[in-house]
């Protein structure tokens, strides 16, 4: 068995997504963040043998886990972020054609569990904290020479950690002693560094989180990301997001808020309503959809998802 199959993963909101999709059995569909694949799984069992999914990822251990579906004609996965889907889908010919987009956002359980990766503060291991590590600087990397500003700015605009200053400033004098280069290492930094403690999360948490939404660019992702999946679906298309902090989901739900308003006009202009809803783009389907007590208590990381569900007119 490989290390990285030891480590499990739980589908977040499972049926609430397929549900969300309402999946035909001939429709083509996305998995935005293939994962480990259980939602593609699942999408994949209530597709017929003229459906189709494409999964994206631009984790090379997704790709690898994908292998597992590689004799399923019906699959198809692109290790590319999400945030590329509109170019490879043109490329594949499919723009337009797509009856549903599911993107859950964040890090797996995976990631987390795999010390090796550096996403976690409750595991020592090598800083890190890239999703593509094929590319791109480490955690590591990047604090080693930013700007204690810039350090300050990420982690209390993307970690929503009031202490980011301190924090920041920790680090940079820490960093002219000796390198810093292990998660272990730096949560040691923070805890030190956060002068009132939450009893409910570790003091590591928010700063952790900002410094990854930083490396991997997430929100910059989503934006795009968002953009390329409204662009891609056909009309009646399904759009569901799983979102598991405030950032993301504030993000996305401004996103179909925008995409479902029309056109922004004064009041007054002679301009038929026809001629405002012209420029809708999604309508949403219901309010926020969050686990259910019974699922909480089997995964205690689905606490804080929320998924959204749009359909493209």
């Amino acid at each position: 068995m490989s290390q990285e199959s030891t480590f499990k993963h739980i589908s977040v909101l499972l049926h609430e997504c397929i549900d969300a999709l309402a999946i035909k059995p001939d429709g083509i569909y996305v998995d935005a963040t293939f994962g480990r694949g259980g939602h593609s799984g699942e999408i994949l069992a209530n597709l017929g043998e003229n459906g189709r999914l494409i999964a994206f990822d631009r984790d090379p251990q997704a790709i690898e886990s994908s292998k597992r579906f590689a004799s399923d004609p019906r699959f198809t996965i692109v290790h590319s972020p999400f945030g590329d889907m509109a170019e490879q889908l043109e490329a594949m010919g499919l723009s337009g054609e797509i009856d549903g987009v599911l993107m859950d956002l964040g890090v797996s359980s995976p990631q987390l569990d795999d010390a090796d990766r550096g996403f976690s503060f409750l595991r020592d291991g090598p800083l890190d904290m890239r999703m593509d590590t094929t590319r791109g600087e480490s955690a590591a990397e990047w604090l080693a020479h930013a700007e204690e500003q810039d350090i300050t700015q990420v982690i209390k605009e993307f970690g929503e950690e009031k202490f980011g200053k301190r924090i920041a400033h920790a680090i940079v004098n820490t960093r002219e002693e000796t390198p810093i280069t292990r998660t272990a290492q730096l949560a040691d930094i923070i805890d030190k560094a956060v002068p009132v403690k939450d009893k409910f999360k570790h003091p590591a948490t928010r700063a952790f989180q900002g410094i990854r939404i930083y490396i991997n660019a997430e929100l910059d992702q989503l934006r795009v990301g968002l953009k390329a999946a409204t662009s891609v679906l056909k009309p009646s298309g399904r759009l569901a997001v799983i979102s598991f902090h405030s950032l993301e989901d504030r993000l996305v739900k401004r996103f179909i808020k925008e995409q479902s308003r029309g056109k922004a006009v004064p009041h007054n202009l002679p301009i038929t309503q026809a001629e405002i809803d012209a420029d809708k783009v999604l309508k949403s389907l219901g309010k926020a959809i969050k686990p259910s007590p019974d699922e909480i208590e089997r995964n205690t990381r689905s606490r804080s998802s929320v998924l959204r569900v749009a359909e493209k007119l």
